[in-house]
């Protein structure tokens, strides 16, 4: 998911740079609060884990431009799930970062709306997860079900924050409506898969009972809350 160049432009842009600020700054108060938890030692081992699968998830990974932005397997689900929310949310955003400093510099200028777009619906869906994942329950064993609705949030998120800064940067002419459809219509598809790939990950997990108990993943995957 990468904002098209242009998209907007002027002082409009500062908006971005405003709520990029508050969900980076929220980002870092998880973060404290992992590290009180489980130690920096497990955050910045994670938090490593995860920038590395993001660069990998955006720069390897198929991914192709339809209307408004692009459409990519994010799996950010899969992030929280494995690392935590704090981790999951300095991988997204330090993948995006290392990317479009040595990879997309042309894509530098809109960061701010990509990491809102990426970290909001993020928060969002680590909420949804401690209401409809019982506290008895480790994510590993986690059903289809509450993947899928864990999916539909986080990658729905991004279609409403890319909508957003595509009718604040364009308006609300019908190419530019035509252009967010299509892009909508393009990147739900992803939720048909990421709940299957949330479950075959978590599954590999369940087999790999030396991560129990390990600070590379968080606690969350393997035991009760």
């Amino acid at each position: 998911m990468h904002i098209e160049p242009g998209l907007v432009e002027g002082a409009k842009i500062f908006l971005s740079y405003a709520t990029a600020a508050g969900a980076l700054a929220y980002a870092a108060k998880l973060a404290v609060s992992t590290i009180k938890r489980d130690g920096l030692t497990a955050l910045a081992l994670r938090s490593a884990m995860a920038v590395a699968l993001v660069f990998c998830f955006f720069e390897v990974l198929p991914h192709h431009p339809v209307g408004v932005s692009e459409v990519h397997l994010i799996l950010g689900t899969t992030l929280l799930l494995v690392f935590g929310v704090a981790p999951a949310a300095i991988g997204l955003a330090g993948g995006l970062l290392v990317q479009g400093l040595f990879f997309a510099p042309f894509d530098l200028p809109q960061y701010g709306m990509n990491v809102t777009t990426l970290l909001v619906p993020l928060f969002a869906t680590a909420a949804l997860a401690r209401k409809i994942i019982p506290e008895s329950t480790a994510y590993v064993n986690i059903g289809y079900a509450q993947a899928f609705k864990l999916s539909v949030a986080y990658q729905g998120g991004i279609v409403v924050w890319v909508g957003f800064w595509a009718l604040y940067g364009r308006g609300v002419g019908a190419e530019n409506l035509a252009s967010v459809a299509s892009f909508g219509a393009a990147y739900m598809t992803i939720v048909l898969a990421e709940p299957l790939i949330d479950l075959g990950v978590l599954a590999l997990a369940k087999m790999m009972h030396r991560l129990q108990g390990s600070v590379a993943v968080d606690k969350r995957l393997y035991s009760a809350a």
